[in-house]
């Protein structure tokens, strides 16, 4: 028996941590909006509500009980207001208080509630119940007031609720059919439970349980606010574990004798609470600031694809334009003006590379690329790639080879030809190029355990241990890496990652260091 001995006290401090953490939730997820706040007000009050009304029920029959009551009184009064407010708001992000609101109703309720902590409601305790508790109260001439305002607000909000559902579509219906269930719920409970059982059978033992009772309410009300903005995960998830943390911890309190013990477990109940709210607010910002970034970082990637189209297209333009100089389209240019237009030329065409790449990236990251797949052989798409670069790696003074093993059968691959000879073969030999001052580049082609392993060799600069975790990142560069290739946009490698990983296929890089060369090692299915 000693298990169910603090029950009611631990029933009513679950509610009470369960209704508070909803309320914050709720409020937190969009404090600008008006049917949030009004759920926190009506939560909120209660949560006070509830702990009075316990309260009470567990002192002898003294002026501090009827005070206690009186305050059950007060609160209630303005539970019903609460519970208006919110059926008159539901489900709208703004909400304007008509004149007769504002000037009205929530005057006169002030004053009912004002009136509730006088004698003029409850003017002394007459009956004292056998275990020394309140058995009943001298009511005074003010109690019809307080009798006729909170079933009036409380119809009010049952009348509103109804004939919004009625008048939503039927699509839209959901929300306010949860909002009814919960209220159906409630009210049966409390019927039950704080009426008939009380009255008819002369048992008030599951009065002080009331929180319990709202639970229903509260719970579906929330659900339905958020019915069409669901929690996030992580919210709910950081709810839930404050939620028990605080229940776990008001457990203590029950089982606390000693006065100290008592206040250091309460003081440490309320503590917990308050920080449990506090990291739903955290949680719930950090998703917000992080929902606002992402918004923002998708309209800067659709100026900035705008942008790298409009400037693409006008340095196209440009490079057709100094091509045609170049090749006489518009009769010989002079000897003078040969060197410019190639410079011209070049710089046109770098600059617009160095925007498709950066396009292109954009595009892989979003998954936006697709690839026109068929069999293909490998084997003669590098040595094209290779024959097609050896006149620059030669300028530069390099010599640039390629083998094959041949005994292992065809190179065949199943894959986008152009995507990888454009921009996996080609990116590939043009940063061995461009990283090599002197020496050689050799690529190899052989099949190893069922698949076609490509590797390319250089005796350039090599990789320091120091940049390699730039070297797949969207424009990454090495420290000194600009110095050495000036034009490097850095999404080269990060663009045939992408590419060979889309085909099933794997890179990776090998070094032994700053100015040791470097191994690209690229594996496809075989």
């Amino acid at each position: 028996m000693e298990t169910f001995a603090h029950l009611d006290l631990l029933s009513v401090g679950v509610a009470v941590a369960g209704t508070c953490l909803l309320g914050f939730v709720i409020l937190f997820n969009n404090v600008h909006s008006a049917t949030n706040r009004a759920f926190f007000y009506f939560t909120s009050v209660t949560v006070v509500w509830s702990i009075l009304n316990f309260s009470y029920y567990q002192l002898p029959a003294n002026d501090t009980a009827l005070w206690l009551l009186r305050g059950v009184m007060f609160f209630a009064t303005w539970h019903a207001f609460t519970f208006f407010h919110l059926a008159s708001v539901f489900p709208d992000s703004e909400y304007r208080r008509p004149y007769w609101y504002t000037y009205g109703l929530f005057p006169v309720t002030a004053v009912v509630s004002i009136l509730t902590l006088t004698p003029y409601i409850f003017e002394h305790i007459n009956v004292i119940d056998s275990v020394g508790s309140i058995g009943g109260v001298q009511t005074g001439l003010a109690i019809a007031f307080f009798g006729t305002l909170v079933p009036l607000l409380i119809m009010l909000a049952i009348w509103k609720l109804v004939s919004k559902t009625f008048r939503a579509p039927q699509e839209h219906r959901r929300p306010y059919t949860l909002m009814l269930l919960g209220m159906t719920l409630t009210f049966t409970l409390l019927l039950t439970f704080n009426f008939f059982i009380p009255v008819i059978f002369n048992n008030p033992k599951f009065i002080p349980f009331s929180a319990l009772y709202l639970l229903p309410f509260v719970m579906m009300t929330s659900y339905a606010i958020n019915r069409h903005h669901l929690f996030d995960l992580k919210v709910v998830t950081t709810a839930f574990v404050g939620f028990m943390v605080t229940v776990f911890t008001f457990i203590n309190v029950l089982y606390s004798s000693e006065p100290t013990e008592i206040i250091v477990n309460v003081t440490a109940f309320i503590t917990v609470l308050l920080g449990s709210i506090k990291i739903v607010q955290d949680t719930l910002h950090l998703e917000n600031l992080t929902a606002e970034l992402k918004e923002t970082t998708e309209r800067q990637e659709g100026l900035f694809h705008f942008i790298g189209h409009e400037v693409k297209g006008f340095l196209a333009k440009d490079a057709n334009a100094f091509a045609a100089l170049r090749d006489g389209d518009f009769g010989t240019i002079s000897e003078q003006l040969k060197p410019f237009v190639e410079q011209a030329l070049k710089q046109a065409r770098d600059g617009e590379k160095s925007v498709t790449d950066i396009l292109k990236a954009s595009n892989l990251k979003k998954g936006m690329v697709s690839y026109a797949k068929e069999p293909f052989n490998l084997k003669a798409r590098i040595a094209e790639a290779v024959e097609s670069m050896k006149p620059v790696a030669e300028q530069k003074g390099l010599s640039l080879s390629f083998t094959a093993d041949e005994g292992n059968g065809s190179y065949m691959l199943i894959g986008d030809t152009n995507e990888i000879a454009d921009h996996v073969l080609r990116n590939l030999i043009d940063n061995a190029i461009n990283y090599t001052p002197s020496g050689s580049i050799a690529l190899s082609l052989t099949k190893e355990n069922g698949k076609m392993v490509l590797k390319v060799k250089d005796t350039g600069v090599g990789i320091a241990d120091d940049d390699r975790k730039y070297l797949w990142t969207e424009g990454g560069h090495g420290k000194d890496s600009q110095k050495i290739n000036v034009h490097s946009t850095g999404y080269g490698l990060y663009i045939a990652k992408k590419i060979i990983e889309d085909h099933g296929g794997t890179i990776e890089a090998e070094s032994e260091g700053a100015g040791k060369g470097a191994t690209f090692i690229v594996e496809f299915p075989g």
